[in-house]
Formats: C-alpha cells, structure tokens, sequence
C-alpha cells in the first residue's frame, strides 16, 4: 500500500530497505515511485501521537508568531493553514530521539504573519494545524486560532461623576474599549489601584462597574477606568466622586433668665454633624425667644422712663426710613448702568463686517444672544502693523478716525471703506521679502484687518478657516491678516519613509505679528484619524524655506506655541505663532490608511462615437475636490456620480480600477487588459493632486446614448468601492453635479463680533462665571466635559483663561452649523445661575 510521506511526496514499498538511521527508516523515492522501507518491530504499528500541539496565538503590531509541533514516532510533519498546505520551505525542522523509548521525535516550527492573517481577514477566523505521519498512519493536532490583536482608544461607556450624600451607594459604569484579547478592567481613584480584597467597601461588577457600597468623605476623589490587554493600555475621562454631609441640629440649650424686656431665650447650633464638601445647611431656626410670665417679668419704671423709650422708637424708625431711600436710589443708579452696558453692547455686535454682508439670524437665536443692530453698515479696512493712534494717517475716513478713544477704554466703531481688491492685496504683498513665494492664487486667498474685537478668515469649499479669538490682537494694535492654501506642486515638503501629506499646506500671516493669546486655524486631513496607526506631525516652514518638525500629536506640551485637536475629518490647530503649516503622517504600521475620494467625469457632449469617464483618485480633502471641479468646468466635464471614500492601506498593493457590465450589443472598451493599475507610491506620497485613471468606451452607433455598466476600484488585497452607472449620456436630467457645485456664499472675511456665535458682552460673563474653581467641579472643567473636550484639560488649565479656550474651539467648530441653544442648554445644566441671563427673548433683546 502508498506510504503518504507530506504533501509534495508519495512512495511505494518494496522488499529492498535503503537506509536505517536511528531507529527510523529514510526512503528515496524515484519517478516511478518505487521505494521501500521497513521499521523496527518495536514501533512499526504505532500510529504518530503530539507530545506539543500548536497553541493560540495573538500577533501585536507586525511580530510574528511561532507555531511548534512535536510527535513521536513521525516519520513527516506538515502545517496545513485555512486548508491549504504551507510550503516545506517555510518549515523549521529539529529530529531527536527518545533516550528511554529509542523512539523518534520530530519537531517542526513555522512563524505567521500579520500580513498572511489580513489576507482573509473579516472572511474566517485563521487556522493552522499539523498533520503527522507514521508508517501506520496520520494523526491530525488540534487546530490553533491565529488573531491579530488590538484595543480600540474609545471607551464605549465611560464613568460620570456624582455627587452623593454620605452612606449612599454609588454606581460607577465602565464598558471598556473593543479588544482582542478581550480587556481586562481595574479602576483607579487618584490614581490609586482599587483592591476590593484589600477594601471591602468596593465591588466590581461582572460587568466592570465599580459599585461603593457605602460612600465615605474619604471617597471623595477622581475614579478612572483603566483597560488593558497585550497591545496597549487606556484609560477613561476621570469621572469625580463628591461625598457630602447635611448638617444636623444639636440640641436646644436650656432658657435665658427672663430679662428686663420681659423675654427669654435658647439657642443650638448645626454642628452635628457641621455640613461638609457641598452638603446642606441646617433646616430651622438656630435661636428662639419667649415671653416670661409675670412671676419671672422684672417690674419696669414709668413716667419720664416711658417717654425716653418712645423718642428712642421714633428715631429709629427714621433711621430705617432715610436708609430705605438711600438703598432705593443706589439700586435705581445700578439698574440705568446695566442697562447702559446692554445698549452698549450694540457697539460691539455691529462693527467689522466687510461691505455688504448682513449675518444670517440662526434659528431659535433668542437663547445666548443681546441681539445686534444689523441695519448698521460696516466695512473692512487695511491697515498695516501699527498702534491704533496712528492709523489716521493711513486712511481715509467718511466719520472722521475709525476707532475713537472713549472711557474706561472702550471703543467706538464707525463706517470705514475698502480702497483695495483682493488682486491688489495679493500683489503688494507678494513684493515683500518674505512672501514673494506666496502663489498669486486670489481664489484661494482670504484677507481681512483686525483689532482686538478678533475676526474670522475663510476660504470658501476648502474647509480652511482661521479664527482669531477676542483679545487676540493686543489692545491698540490692527494687523492686516492673511490665510491662503498652496498647491503641492508649488510647495514640495521633505517626506522619507511611509510619510505621506495629510493636508493641505496653508499660509497664513504675516509671520512674527505679536499675539495675546492663540489662533485656530482649522484645515481638512486625509487620514483615518486613529493615532493608534500613525505619528502625524505637524511641520512649517522657517524663514529660510526649511521645514521643520514642531509638534508630534498625541504628545503635545502645553508649553509649546502648538496644540492640536484631531477630528474624523478635521484638525484644530491652536497656534500662537503664524506661518506655512502642513500636517504629514507616518504609517506605525500597514493597518494605517489615508482617505481616498474616489470622482467620476465624463464629458458633458459627446459628438462622437468615443466617449471618456474619467475616474480621480485624490485625497479626501475639500481644497483638492475644489481644484479638480474647477478645472473638470474648464475642460467642460460634469460629475456623474456622487464620490465614494476609500480607505488606501499602507500595504504596499497598488490600486486597480476596471469596468464592467456593458451592454455588448452597443458599447465596448478600448482598454486592452482587464484592468488599469495606479502604482502605490503614486497615491501614498500625496504629492500628484489630480491623480486620474480615463476609461474609453466606444459606442456602435451615433444614436446609441444610453450607457449602463459597473466601475470598480479596489486596492489589491484591500478594500474596494463600484460604481453602478445608468445614465443617458446626451441628457442627463440627474441633478448629481448640482449637489456638488461649489457655492460657499459666506463671506472670505469677518471683523469683530460679527464672525462669532457668541456676542462678546455674553462671552466675558461666561469666562467670569466658569474661570473661577468650584468645589463641586461646577466651572471650565463640567463644559469641557459637556462638549465631549476633556482630552485637552491639561491644555486648557494651563491658560489664563480656560474658559475662552473651550468657547474659541466651540466658535471653530460650529461657525456654520452652531446649536446656541445647546450651548445655552449646556450652561444651565452645568447649574450657573448666570446661565440664565442667556434665556431672553427676542422682544427682549
């Protein structure tokens, strides 16, 4: 009968014994598969049994993991992976022999990687096993699971804080990250480890919770969720438990002696317990008086005595009176000057807009606004770097000096009028030294002039904006700001390794202007936005034309000019310092991906029996689709689907892109192969902003215009996207490119209270109410919760003004699509009285 000797190998016995070595035969094999073979007695009907069977195992990062097997007698072990049979080459083989038994061992390793395991990754789970053979037979190992391993950075349910009363129970939920393995959970109290063992007054659920069973002032603290498995480690926002105590009435003392006004009296005092960290006061009165009877009433005088009495009553009563109308007058004065402030506030919500531009009235504007006086016209204005007492001399004015000095250091805003287009701007700035490499591009340039009310610079369908917060300009200084975005070609930035660009380069300036506190410059990225798989850095450009690196994310010092906020598709960037910035990523490794935006054009006549789809491969970025549609206008294309999003791995696999599905009976491809192949690198560097792919398709006849067919685009052992196209090429009545016009209508420039959600007046008060620690975490730290921006407490603690931090990346995120009355609602749960000065009408604004 066949001996089975692997996969590759199968040999004939026969009489004729070739070899003996070690107690176990070694058999050539021939062409015709003649050989023979014959075992010891001792173990010639032994079928193979494992000593060692392959284990699960979890790959971290890109390590490989090691499986072994050992059986005895073996004459052959091989590794059968998901059903296939893994090469003998990839075998590490080791044959011994059993000094007790005689019997031969054999013992054969092979290493999984990551990238052989992401091959069939979301179809099945990988498996290997090993198979061994004997001269009697095979036994086949137990199967070992192969799973790559990770922690997902977000909690799904993380800890909130409380406030309980003393002896309360308290429940804390935690629900850890998804992971394989699956996390483990410990919680932390200031930083401490729990040990429930140690500590009976806690409890961990099953679940994860942490359950106090009684809570003790010592409880008080901040409980964080820690999880951790193989991969990595994270932690919870802190969650701050406050444990108070009522306070208790003590008992009454004993009555007073009757005193000469015929009255006694007993006192206590809430002392037990005093309340503590928040709790109530004593409930009651702490002192109570009573008529003595007329035993105990010492006899009282008459006469002269009694008139005294009545002359000391009617002056005192007098006294009350003169004070009554003195508090009367002082709260009428106070009253005429907040109501003073209020009108006042016009002044600071009409200045600085440019000419023109009425703001919008959001819905349900009533909450968190005194409304402005929008009827009043106001301009933008040029200036150059100087103090505001010498700016007379620069323009020309209709109402005399644009900004007159008033008391108590306020301002007045008048009607100023812009001279200069945006064409002039751009070219007399391009004369300086300094900016005579910015590009001449007026359409993606925005500029404005600023004070220290701050402002807003946008460049519309970019989704690039720089906000400059109130009090950012010194006091007396204008600056004439600009914000404008380069084209790659342009601009090359140094990249090495798997680095790839991020994000549009922007500039903005000028360079070197003295700022109080940050900007926000915000900008589109192309990555998937886990820094798990990337170092994003954020690089600019010296004076010399260097870049160079100045901020690593995810390790930012509060001390540095530079602070970042990563969103799905956006960056935030606080930045006390202008210039030329660009964000460039660094794949950790080949799960990192970058955002494709996957475009399709055709052309939008057709004469001819040829007929073109263009497909565009770029970077999710809105400046390059604007790009790209505006030169697809030029050349007269028009969109023929809505844009798909590709998630590009860094994995080396080029980017493939095929057609489908064609009605044979009417059109045909010219394209010879079965399919087109964008080059990795090509996609990864960034640096080709209309990367593209043209299919021809030719028609049989003129009259042929309705085209139907499936266009795919796939990454070769990655993620895919299709197209289904049915459209009539000659009229085309979807209104797809109409959806995607560009038609950002907001204004390039926005000066003063105009360019903000919240007016300025309202602003302050919030700073002032917020700024300000409270015991029972009432202040900044509760509406950075609120807005879901604890990650950056660290950052903003670090700021004079904590609050203006959060309200100025507030104002970046939501300028366009703002909730004021969330905000509002925000404020009044965080439980500040002065909340409610945002709840107003509009009748009453």
């Amino acid at each position: 009968m066949p001996l089975l000797l692997g996969p590759f190998v199968r040999c004939r016995f026969s009489a004729t014994l070739l070899v003996l070595w070690l107690g176990f035969a070694v058999f050539t094999c021939t062409g015709s598969e003649h050989a023979t073979a014959t075992l010891p007695a001792a173990f010639s009907d032994l079928l193979p049994h494992f000593l060692v069977e392959p284990e699960d195992e979890f790959i971290v990062k890109n390590k490989p993991v090691t499986l072994t097997c050992r059986s005895t007698p073996a004459t052959q072990i091989y590794f059968k992976c998901n059903g296939e049979w893994v090469h003998q080459d990839d075998h590490l083989i080791e044959r011994t022999v059993d000094p007790a038994t005689a019997l031969p061992i054999m013992q054969v390793k092979i290493d999984i990687t990551r990238q052989q395991v992401e091959k069939i990754f979301g179809l099945d789970e990988y498996w290997c096993q090993c198979v061994a053979w004997s001269t009697t037979g095979t036994q086949k190992s137990q199967k070992a699971y192969i799973r790559i391993a990770y922690l997902r950075k977000n909690f799904e349910e993380e800890p909130q804080g409380k406030e309980v009363a003393l002896d309360q129970e308290v429940l804390l939920r935690c629900h850890p990250p998804e992971g394989v393995p699956q996390a483990e959970v410990e919680w932390q109290r200031n930083e401490d480890v729990i040990n429930p063992a140690s500590d009976p007054n806690f409890f961990i659920t099953a679940d994860h919770n942490l359950v106090i069973k009684k809570a003790r002032l010592a409880d008080t603290g901040n409980y964080t969720c820690v999880a951790k498995n193989i991969v990595a480690r994270r932690k919870s926002t802190s969650a701050t438990v406050l444990v108070y105590v009522d306070g208790g009435w003590s008992e009454w003392s004993k009555w007073s002696a009757c005193g000469a006004d015929c009255s006694m009296w007993r006192s206590r005092e809430c002392t037990q317990p005093s309340p503590g960290t928040g709790g109530k006061d004593c409930q009651g009165l702490d002192l109570q008086s009573l008529n003595c009877t007329s035993e105990q009433c010492p006899q009282t005088v008459s006469g002269a005595e009694d008139v005294a009495l009545y002359v000391g009553i009617v002056a005192v009563a007098l006294c009350l009176t003169l004070l009554l109308i003195v508090v009367v007058l002082v709260y009428r004065r106070k009253k005429e000057d907040l109501d003073a402030d209020v009108a006042d506030s016009s002044i600071l919500t009409t200045g600085f807009q440019p000419m023109g531009i009425k703001p919008s009235k959001p819905e349900n504007s009533h909450l968190l606004t005194i409304q402005p006086d929008l009827t009043t016209t106001t301009t933008s204005y040029q200036g150059t770097l100087r103090s505001r007492h010498e700016a007379t001399g620069k323009f020309s004015m209709t109402n005399g000096p644009l900004l007159d000095p008033l008391p108590n250091g306020s301002h007045t805003l008048h009607n100023g009028k812009l001279t200069s287009d945006p064409a002039e701007f751009v070219s007399r700035l391009s004369t300086q030294s300094y900016f005579k490499t910015l590009p001449r591009d007026v359409a993606n340039t925005s500029y404005g002039t600023f004070n220290f009310l701050g402002g807003r610079l946008t460049i519309p369908n970019t989704g690039i904006s720089l906000l400059i917060p109130p009090e950012a300009i010194p006091r007396g200084k204008i600056y004439e700001i600009y914000l404008t975005v380069q084209r790659k070609e342009d601009l090359r930035l140094p990249l090495a390794g798997c680095q790839t660009v991020l994000s549009p380069v922007v500039s903005c300036g000028p360079p070197g202007v003295v700022l109080s506190r940050p900007v926000i410059l915000s900008m589109d990225h192309c990555s998937d936005a886990c820094l798990d798989n990337w170092a994003v850095r954020l690089k600019k450009q010296n004076y010399e034309g260097t870049w160079e690196d100045v901020l690593l994310m995810g390790e930012e010092l509060v001390s540095e000019p530079y602070y970042c906020q990563l969103e799905a598709e956006t960056c935030r960037l606080f930045s006390e310092q202008l210039g030329t910035l660009a964000l460039v990523g660094e794949s950790l490794h080949m799960g990192a991906a970058k955002r494709l935006r996957l475009v399709l054009f055709s052309d939008a006549y057709c004469s001819t029996l040829e007929y073109n789809i263009r497909v565009y491969c770029m970077d999710d970025t809105q400046d390059v689709f604007k790009e790209v549609m505006q030169m697809e206008r030029q050349l007269g294309g028009r969109l023929i689907d809505e844009p798909h999003v590709l998630l590009f791995k860094d994995s080396y696999h080029n980017l493939r892109l095929s057609i489908h599905d064609m009605p044979q009976a009417h059109w045909r491809s010219k394209l010879l192969a079965g399919y087109q192949e964008i080059p990795f690198y090509h996609i990864w560097n960034g640096s080709q902003r209309y990367l593209h792919c043209t299919f021809t398709l030719e028609r049989l006849s003129l009259s042929t215009c309705e085209l139907t067919c499936q266009l795919c685009v796939w990454q070769v052992e990655g993620e895919g996207q299709s197209f289904s196209l049915d459209f009539n090429i000659a009229k085309d009545t979807r209104a797809v490119d109409s959806e995607f016009l560009l038609m950002d209508s907001n204004a390039t420039a926005l000066a003063g209270p105009s360019a903000f959600q919240i007016p300025y007046l309202i602003r302050q008060k919030i700073c002032s109410s917020l700024d300000a620690p409270c015991p029972n975490g009432a202040d900044w730290r509760m509406l950075a919760q609120r807005l879901k921006l604890e990650r950056h407490m660290s950052f903003f603690a670090s700021k004079a003004s904590p609050t203006s931090m959060i309200l100025d990346l507030w104002e970046a995120q939501h300028f366009h699509s703002g909730n004021i009355n969330q905000l509002a609602t925000v404020m009044a749960d965080i439980g500040k009285q002065e909340a409610m000065i945002f709840l107003v009408s509009d009748g009453e604004c």
